[in-house]
């Protein structure tokens, strides 16, 4: 029988900092078993807020990139939490479960964020908690259909798409490598009873590999060596979904508006592998374009051990720095990155 998932780190305090630590190299045979059939992987790099109360919708909708007011049952969002200044603080993927909207958040912000976001609730009818302790959050990926199928009676076919059972909410996510991906958040106790269902269907995989998959998805996440860095475009939040630009306003807001229609973004997130582990290739690391060494011209956002060798990352850049000469970690002689496509199209810049 599978052992219970492991408690997400810091969940027993939500005022006290948490610093996630670089996951070990996976196995190749992990990495594998989501192209070959099925992996499923317990995610504890996540936390969860919940926000209660007959204001909670609207409180967040003024909170919010983009729109929780009008968040329906069956679907999800990809929303940020911006400074006044339009620097990203947090990432979520947001849904609700009966009259709560759930944010899954990065653990090691989570409780920043949760602690800023409550300063601003004032009058409203509106309460933040941490979830965190009482759920669990199950990454799936590949050819996993099946074996869902005995946990939950139907499974979402569209991306950001949500079915709910006894065992929590079943979502999916952006493909990554042409392989399916599910989010399963239920009650620990529910999905700890449901895990053994899956075991000799799927391969149980390291939470790294998820890591890896949200790279190689393009979807990056907001942690805490990169709070504040990023106005939504430069992470790609617009392509993604993750910006309501019809909506009210949010902290932030003027500054989000002015770089979409204003012809002002200069800079992008794109998909790149380079040379070495987890221990030198870090979210919040500068990168450098060789014809100018003196200024770094983007930063590393996501990263996660690659099957094939190095580390693929998430990085923000200068989108002239594409364009001619090459991209460096750490220095002008620091080692270069290999860019690959990303799975979508970015809009073309005036």
């Amino acid at each position: 029988m599978n052992a219970p998932l492991a408690s997400a780190p810091g969940t027993a305090s939500a005022a006290s900092p948490v610093t996630l630590a670089p996951l070990p190299r996976p196995a190749r045979e992990e990495f594998e078993a989501v192209t070959a059939h099925g992996a499923y992987m317990p995610l504890t790099q996540f936390g969860v807020i919940d926000a209660t109360g007959d204001d909670a919708a609207s409180f967040l909708h003024g909170q919010l990139t983009n729109d929780t007011q009008h968040l329906e049952a069956a679907n999800v969002r990809l929303a940020g939490y911006c400074s006044a200044k339009g620097r990203l603080l947090a990432s979520f993927l947001s849904w609700r479960s009966g009259e709560t909207i759930r944010l899954l958040v990065s653990k090691d912000v989570q409780a920043a964020v949760q602690k800023r976001l409550s300063m601003f609730v004032l009058r409203a009818k509106a309460k933040l908690t941490d979830a965190s302790g009482e759920l669990a959050v199950v990454g799936l990926a590949g050819d996993v259909r099946k074996a869902l199928s005995g946990v939950f009676d139907a499974v979402p076919d569209g991306v950001h798409v949500k079915v709910d059972g006894p065992a929590g909410a079943l979502i999916r996510v952006p493909d990554a490598l042409g392989r399916l991906r599910y989010l399963w958040v239920g009650p620990k106790a529910e999905v700890e009873a449901r895990l053994p269902v899956l075991e000799g269907k799927l391969t149980h995989a390291s939470a790294a590999v998820w890591d890896w998959l949200d790279i190689r998805a393009g979807e990056p996440r907001i942690t805490q060596p990169v709070v504040e860095q990023f106005v939504p475009q430069m992470v790609n939040f617009d392509v993604l979904g993750g910006v309501n630009f019809r909506k009210g306003c949010y902290p932030g807001q003027e500054v989000v508006a002015r770089s979409q229609y204003r012809g002002t973004i200069k800079r992008r997130t794109a998909l790149a592998n380079v040379a070495g582990e987890l221990e030198s290739v870090l979210a919040g690391a500068e990168v450098f374009h060789s014809d100018d060494p003196g200024q770094p011209c983007g930063m590393v956002v996501n990263a996660a051990s690659a099957p094939d060798g190095g580390v693929d990352v998430l990085v923000e850049v200068k989108l002239a720095a594409l364009e001619t000469g090459t991209v460096h970690l750490g220095s002008a002689e620091g080692p270069a990155l290999t860019f690959l496509p990303l799975p979508y199209a970015l809009p073309a810049e005036v």
